[in-house]
């Protein structure tokens, strides 16, 4: 619709296509997107009146997990599937079984398997280590700020209304299926180099990353009381947990033939550890992650009415364009659309 953000910094309304991989953005200038506020991954680890913390959930975690237990789990029903099947070509020259056993016990090969093995383990662990060294991003409505802490390096703070957000669609194989994937992409631009930090959230589908923008977007507009209430428990809601690959797996044995249930989810599952990833990820959750400095503690402290930020005139006056428009039918869609059609329409306040 506009220029490439890659030559300048992206804003609300920029759509990318490249490498199967579509990008529409969402932010700068945090309008209403018309979605319901939802967070289908209980994100919102902690919220009250002056900040809201957002964290990665456990699918994430679940996904690395079952993805190296399947790729080690590979490699040791190929290998003796391979043993198997030379023993059977030599089935008139030597018998079977200690023929099998000969090729099984290939010591080189169960060291390739070990190597690989153990590099599997070492990401997962450098998986875990982040995860639980990494603290989660604060977003403080009274501020109108958001701060972002990387171990070891001094705190970044972005203005809300700079914060980039895009949602990204993709096709990607995951534990469940190869499907697309959809996901909340938040760019946080450090003013003082011109980094951009990004912070990814999967979603199961596109309207679901959006809500989940829309759920951030309307606590810093309107403060905790607008947050989602789920409407079920942690356990049961939250993509990752044992209860979920439950679900999963009664939906698929009722939507499909029992050969596709067998072979579809039953062993592709049981090879990449069945539950034990959703453990793995629910154990990861549960250990205690990384304290923000004092300097981010004070930032956080409540301000008075009137030290408190106040939304621009920019974004209060696109804000109520959008709902306008979404009054007459339109979606935000068809909201940029008609705007970057004719720039001749488009008002000082709300030009890139």
């Amino acid at each position: 619709m506009s220029s490439s953000p890659c030559e300048r910094l992206p804003q609300a309304g920029d759509f990318e296509r490249e490498a199967g991989t579509e990008v529409f953005y969402l932010a700068p200038r945090p309008v209403p997107t018309g979605m319901p506020a939802f967070s289908g991954q209980n994100l919102h680890q902690e919220a009250n009146e002056v900040f809201l913390d957002v964290g990665a959930g456990q699918a994430s975690v679940e996904f690395a997990a079952r993805t190296y237990i399947g790729s080690v789990m590979t490699l040791v029903i190929l290998h003796s599937f391979t043993a198997g099947l030379a023993a059977w070509l030599r089935r008139d020259k030597e018998p079977f079984w200690p023929s099998w056993l000969h090729y099984e016990l290939n010591p080189f090969m169960w060291g390739f398997i070990a190597c690989i093995a153990a590099l599997a383990g070492y990401n997962m662990f450098r998986i875990i280590r982040n995860l639980g060294s990494r603290s989660p991003v604060r977003f403080n409505r009274q501020r109108r700020e958001v701060a972002l802490v990387f171990r070891g390096e001094a705190p970044v703070y972005v203005p809300w209304e700079e914060v980039i957000a895009c949602v990204s669609a993709s096709q990607i194989v995951t534990q469940y299926a190869v499907m697309p994937s959809f996901a909340l992409m938040l760019g946080l631009r450090d003013a003082s180099s011109g980094d951009v930090y990004w912070v990814t959230i999967p979603g199961g589908n596109l309207g679901l990353v959006v809500s989940e923008w829309e759920a951030i977007r309307v606590y810093m507009e309107e403060g905790p009381a607008a947050l989602p209430t789920p409407v079920l428990s942690d356990e049961e809601f939250q993509e990752g947990t044992v209860a979920y690959f439950n679900m999963c797996r009664g939906v698929y044995r009722k939507e499909h033939w029992w050969p596709r249930y067998a072979f579809g989810f039953l062993v592709i599952h049981f090879c990449s550890g069945w539950t034990l990833p959703c453990h793995i990820a629910q154990w990861v959750n549960r250990r205690p992650k990384a304290v923000f400095p004092q300097e981010v503690l004070d930032w956080s402290q409540p301000l008075p009415d009137e030290r408190q930020a106040k939304p621009s005139e920019a974004l209060l006056k696109e804000s109520a364009e959008i709902r306008k428009a979404f009054a007459k039918g339109q979606n935000l869609l068809d909201y940029y659309q008609i705007k970057f059609a004719d720039p001749a329409t488009e008002s000082p306040a709300t030009a890139g």
